[in-house]
């Protein structure tokens, strides 16, 4: 009976011891993912060192871990109200983005990273933007992200974390700096189209009077080339006629003469114009006729 018993009662006690035995070792091991890190505290004191990524073994009861994220996170700062040096009130949007570069650090010397870095931020960029004139606030964004980032980068960097980049999403400039902002763009807009136009024009007026000057140096040069044809068939025509008197004898000049004397004498002109030649012309004749006689 004894003996029945205890084997009874052998494997629930196995169990028990089993699940005891879970309840004791399952809290001891933790994992750790690639991107996450634990400072390891035992018996309230910092253990050496940083634990992870992988499996971790913990002594129950003695050892208390917090466990840090190495992922680059980031927090907004909403509507932050800065006075420029020349007491223009604008609204800042912006975003810092943070990453944690020592785990050790940042679990032993701040608390709240997120609320202390908020409250530096916003002092910072007050006195920042208060350095500066409105129409930089609007123009040199890249300048303020870059001089805000590199001063809170500063602070932090007791803590452990590093900023890593700090972005201006939202600058809100008072209602009528807006509204005088939308003029000058319309007007500024017009004035490009007027450039533009003008410099259509002028390009069309440079086009229109290369195109003349062509038409004209053309024409001059037809003129040119027609005044040298005409020219060298004039000089043709009278080296030909040259050539021709000079197989002309006195008789055939002497019947030119006479029957240019007869187309006088048919005309009803009371005048005649004789030259002077005309006498020497006459001359073979008047010997012709004596012979004759």
């Amino acid at each position: 009976m004894l003996q029945f018993d205890i084997m009874f009662w052998l494997p629930i006690i196995v169990v028990i011891i089993l699940v005891a035995i879970l309840v004791i070792i399952l809290p001891m091991i933790r994992v750790l993912k690639e991107y996450e890190r634990a400072v390891i505290f035992r018996l309230g004191r910092a253990v050496p060192g940083v634990k992870g990524p992988g499996v971790i073994i913990l002594i129950p009861i003695l050892d208390k871990m917090t466990k840090i994220d190495l992922r680059e996170q980031f927090f907004e700062i909403e509507h932050q109200r800065c006075i420029t040096t020349d007491n223009a009130p604008v609204d800042i949007d912006l975003l810092i983005y943070h990453r944690v570069v020592n785990p050790r650090d940042s679990v032993l010397r701040i608390k709240d990273f997120s609320g202390a870095a908020l409250g530096i931020s916003q002092t910072t960029l007050r006195a920042l933007v208060g350095d500066i004139t409105l129409d930089d606030v609007l123009s040199k964004r890249e300048y303020i992200n870059s001089l805000l980032r590199e001063k809170l980068d500063e602070s932090t960097e007791t803590w452990g974390v590093k900023v890593t980049k700090v972005e201006i999403r939202e600058i809100l400039p008072p209602a009528a700096v807006n509204e005088a902002m939308i003029k000058q763009m319309s007007s500024e807009r017009s004035r490009r189209a007027m450039v533009i136009e003008a410099a259509g024009q002028r390009e069309a007026a440079v086009v229109v009077a290369e195109g003349e000057k062509q038409s004209a140096i053309l024409k001059a040069e037809g003129a040119k080339q027609s005044a040298i044809l005409r020219a060298e068939g004039e000089a043709l025509a009278l080296q030909k006629v040259f050539e021709i008197a000079r197989k002309v004898d006195e008789k055939t000049m002497t019947l030119q003469y006479l029957r240019t004397l007869e187309s006088l004498g048919a005309s009803p002109s009371t005048k005649w114009v004789v030259p002077l030649e005309f006498t020497q012309l006459v001359e073979p004749v008047r010997k012709f006729l004596s012979k004759a006689k």
